[in-house]
């Protein structure tokens, strides 16, 4: 009875391998969209994808993660190549210059768990346009072993 359990919540997602959910951010300015696993296993690799839709033309858009996100992570790699990157306050932040309005710009991010990460990590995933936020996301994924 017992294994029968641990089988079908493994079925049904309790402990990752489902299909990552998009969670998505509308304001009057722009949407943002991330698709990113909710559970994850020590060492896994896995993958982000941001989506910004400006409703309005972006001068300089910027995608900003706050570290906490990232903490006891490993990232591989990025695309595109942000034109700018900078960190400060607790902030990573991505430049990727002008944005036309209705057009949906996607940043890939493909990254790691390193195994000293247990229980989860939290953050904010958050769209400007230079200076000024745009739309913001909080973020959580837990991290089993």
């Amino acid at each position: 009875m017992l294994l029968a359990a641990i089988l079908g919540a493994g079925l049904f997602g309790a402990f990752g391998g489902q299909p990552d959910p998009v969670r998505q951010v509308r304001t009057d300015i722009a949407t943002i969209g991330v698709r990113a696993p909710r559970i994850l296993r020590n060492g896994m690799i896995f993958e982000t994808v941001i989506e910004v839709k400006p409703q309005r033309p972006v001068g300089n858009l910027v995608i900003a993660i706050s570290d906490g996100l990232w903490r006891e992570m490993t990232i591989n790699t990025t695309m595109p190549s942000a034109q700018q990157e900078s960190d400060a306050q607790g902030v990573r932040r991505f430049s990727f210059g002008r944005v036309e309005a209705g057009k949906t710009f996607r940043f890939k991010i493909d990254g790691q768990i390193n195994p000293p990460l247990f229980a989860g990590t939290s953050g904010e995933i958050a769209a400007y346009d230079g200076e000024k936020e745009i739309a913001s996301l909080p973020i959580r994924m837990r991290v089993l072993p």
